[in-house]
């Protein structure tokens, strides 16, 4: 990347005024790998102890409140994740045993997934996180987690005890006024069908349709943790340095002790940083990979790679987890277009529940889209986007070699587990229903069946060839008339049609299981267990299984998926583990 390194990468650290003596200025307290969701709000909250020195270490460039760029400000997030100095370049994921690998996007810059994410702030069900407690993630259940929610937020809507008013991350719905006629005929016709509408998704847990909660300034623009926590007052800490464009190579140890890591600068030159404790912070795909190139993993993997034993931990890189999603879309009229072009997509949600057995309350997830890409083809097509909220299958994440610039294997198996296909096919049902109801006849013509391929991606990729495929098409979607079907199925489905996969389940299932995609909500490779569970890498407190003065304080310690977008909930964890890191009694309880 050619940005120059954040002005705090140049400031040296130094014990502050007051520090113990047995501080050194060579030592950091809290060496925090990784600068994404999680990472800035614990340099945040660990750096006001004012005794204590805090180092964040960022692969991607800085990103600030006065030169973020324009497609990551925006309110309407459908450009930043294409942008590949956003993101790693080179990593592939394989969906499910059927399907290629493909490109997975995951952010490369300061403040992460949520500086270049679709903004929207929900926490999940009660019960996620009373299943973390069951699981052996002892004392995070709802009760203990709701006030670390409440402290995170400012919610510009709703108060009571269920929500904060005075957190960093600011979140409200978008007015009435400006939901696209398309969201609005969903709506309707969702209620129509029993599906109610409700005020506030991160209120009750119930079923029922609503406008989405969102992370936004006041200004109406994106607010990154990198911005809302990491404000430019916590910038200006003497306690606190940020290194951005600074690749982890491995975590040094003393025998079994973490005592910093291995990095590489944006010079190439290789540096050593001494730390008291460590924080792993690298995403649910980093993170894993980093402790095992640091020798925690399974021994057998490790040792055929080369990598010294620290720690035999099998389940680094298992319990890999996402929400398979599949959509349904519809070619839009003029009249039933977004109002507003810069206005956030994700308008609503419906939440229902699937019935299939052994599944919980709400695990379905639609988001109902105004538009279904930034671009001119995006903005004529309107989508239920679908996810399976509590999925069950599991994947790993493993390394291809021991060098930090190779990325490893992704395998999510999705649909492994025959309740997740069952119920993402039930979606793909539940989406033709709604949208072929009588009451969208005047906002909506063809329906298709649609996924985030690979195909779609790199037609949505900026540059003036796609410009002209796009611009071409959109023209033809425009004034097609009756041959718009024709076009539909000859252009964008190339030939599969809803009549024919609702018709037939057997090619239903083949669509499904060929299209289906993630929602870039990995999870669960480090997860919090106990000792004694096999898949277990953390403790409750963050603490990993084997070693001393290491933790993970990121998505990767989730024991189950949360029925959410991930984001908020693990802005949650790190606001936890912040305080059980400084000793707060709180939340080092397990109630």
């Amino acid at each position: 990347m050619n940005a120059k390194p954040a002005r705090e990468s140049q400031r040296f650290l130094r014990v502050p005024r007051g520090a113990s003596s047995t501080h050194s200025s060579n030592v950091i307290d809290y060496l925090i790998l990784g600068g994404g969701s999680a990472g800035c709000v614990l340099a945040a909250r660990l750096s006001e102890d004012e005794g204590s020195t805090v180092c964040l270490v960022e692969a991607g460039r800085n990103i600030s409140r006065t030169d973020m760029p324009a497609a990551v400000r925006s309110r309407y997030p459908g450009r930043a994740y294409l942008d590949t100095a956003n993101i790693w370049q080179h990593l592939k994921a394989r969906m499910n045993t059927s399907a290629a690998t493909r490109r997975y996007e995951q952010a490369r810059l300061l403040g992460g997934g949520s500086a270049i994410n679709a903004l929207m702030a929900n926490r999940g069900a009660p019960a996620d996180y009373d299943e973390w407690h069951a699981r052996g993630a002892h004392g995070w259940n709802w009760a203990a987690c709701l006030p670390y929610f409440r402290k995170l937020e400012t919610d510009c809507d709703f108060g009571g005890a269920l929500h904060g008013a005075s957190g960093p991350v600011r979140i409200q719905r978008t007015p009435w006024a400006r939901i696209s006629p398309f969201v609005r005929a969903v709506l309707a016709t969702l209620d129509a069908r029993g599906h109610t509408r409700r005020d506030d998704q991160n209120g009750e847990w119930q079923d029922g349709t609503f406008i989405g909660s969102i992370a936004v300034s006041e200004a109406g623009e994106r607010i990154p943790t990198s911005v809302c926590y990491l404000d430019d007052t916590v910038r200006a800490r003497p306690n606190l340095t940020i290194r951005t464009q600074t690749l982890v190579e491995h975590v040094l140890f003393d025998g079994g002790r973490a005592i910093g890591a291995r990095v590489v600068g944006e010079n190439g030159a290789s540096e050593t940083l001494h730390a008291r404790q460590v924080i792993v912070c690298a995403g649910a795909i980093h993170s894993p990979a980093l402790l095992m190139r640091s020798g925690i993993g399974p021994a057998s993997e490790l040792a055929a790679l080369g990598i010294e034993v620290v720690a035999d931990r099998g389940g680094v890189g298992g319990n890999l987890m996402e929400h398979p999603s599949i959509a349904v879309s519809a070619v839009l009229p003029r009249a039933a277009r977004a109002l507003y072009p810069d206005e956030h997509h994700e308008q609503a949600i419906v939440r229902f529940s699937s019935g299939v057995s052994g599944a919980v309350p709400g695990d379905m997830h639609g988001a109902i889209l105004s538009r279904s890409g930034w671009h001119s083809v995006g903005y004529r097509l309107g989508t239920l986007f679908f996810w399976v909220n509590k999925s069950y299958s599991r994947g790993r994440v493993s390394l291809t070699s021991a060098s930090p610039h190779d990325e490893p294997a992704v395998d999510f198996n999705m649909l492994s587990d025959a309740r997740d296909l069952e119920r993402l096919k039930l979606a793909l049902r539940f989406g033709a229903r709604t949208l072929a109801d009588p009451m969208m006849a005047q906002h909506r013509t063809t329906l298709l069946p649609s996924s985030y391929s690979p195909r779609v991606a790199s037609v949505a990729v900026p540059g003036v060839w796609n410009a002209l495929q796009r611009g071409l098409l959109s023209a033809l979607l425009d004034i097609a008339g009756p041959l718009r079907g024709w076009l539909v199925r000859r252009v964008v489905t190339q030939g599969v049609t809803l009549d024919e996969l609702l018709a037939d389940d057997h090619a239903l299932t083949r669509f499904v299981t060929r299209s289906a995609g993630g929602t870039w909500h990995p999870c669960g490779t480090c997860c919090m267990g106990a000792a004694d569970d096999p898949l277990a890498v953390c403790d409750a407190r963050g603490a990993v299984y084997g070693v001393s003065g290491l933790y993970v304080g990121d998505a990767s310690l989730m024991p189950s998926i949360p029925c959410a977008n991930t984001n908020v909930p693990t802005i949650m964890i790190a606001e936890r583990i912040a305080d059980m890191l400084r000793g707060r009694a709180d939340a080092a309880a397990a109630p």
